[in-house]
């Protein structure tokens, strides 16, 4: 989608329908916010849950390989297949595009009717707890580990190697702790979504 369909998208009728592609070769998702409820659509599988259905919605930063500023939201209702929705879509083998304002447009949209509709849905920001701490732990390990590579390299006057570590360490703590920042785990108002899982 290009800036002026993403600009196009943040207002009217647009803001209430999203597509995105999930794989190169697999059928686009589309979703539609009707009075009805949440209208779903990808290849064959099609389906409406109403908004008072949707019983958990969980919003999180999820980083790929082809698209280091990707977020996703995950629906869950009744009698009816998990939902995923992302911020980015597959245009080409090579190109995974980001359409950051169409994406928090119509999340922001959807939010607004489960408010309406005064959904009793569980409202969910972040990674599984159990996931993020063992995350946490892991980063914080690996921390101190290259940390402590630092000094002994200064120790033994590797002067080269300190750097070298030093500068993968910068690296590894903005990209982890954006990613562990983004997805400590939490809960929200449906009338007042998180800012920072909304691009």
């Amino acid at each position: 989608m290009n800036s002026s369909q993403n600009a196009d998208a943040t207002t009217g009728p647009q803001a209430e329908t999203y597509s995105y592609r999930a794989s190169l070769l697999g059928a686009p998702f589309t979703f539609r916010l009707t009075d009805a409820g949440l209208a779903f659509e990808a290849g064959r599988r099609a389906g409406l849950i109403p908004y008072q259905a949707i019983a958990r919605v969980r919003l999180s930063f999820k980083p790929s390989s082809m698209q280091s500023r990707r977020y996703q939201a995950e629906i869950w209702a009744a009698d009816a297949p998990k939902l995923t929705i992302y911020s980015s879509s597959w245009k080409s083998m090579m190109i995974q595009e980001r359409q950051d304002q169409a994406y928090s447009a119509f999340l922001a949209a959807l939010h607004r009717r489960l408010a309406v509709a005064g959904s009793a849905a569980q409202f969910e920001r972040g990674s599984v707890p159990f996931l993020y701490w063992l995350g946490f732990a892991a980063f914080t390990a690996v921390t101190l580990g290259l940390a402590l590579l630092i000094v002994r390299a200064l120790q033994v006057n590797a002067k080269g190697g300190a750097i070298f570590i030093a500068a993968f360490l910068a690296l590894f703590l903005w990209q982890g702790g954006n990613f562990l920042r983004r997805n400590k785990p939490g809960t929200y108002r449906p009338d007042a979504p998180p800012a920072d899982l909304l691009p």
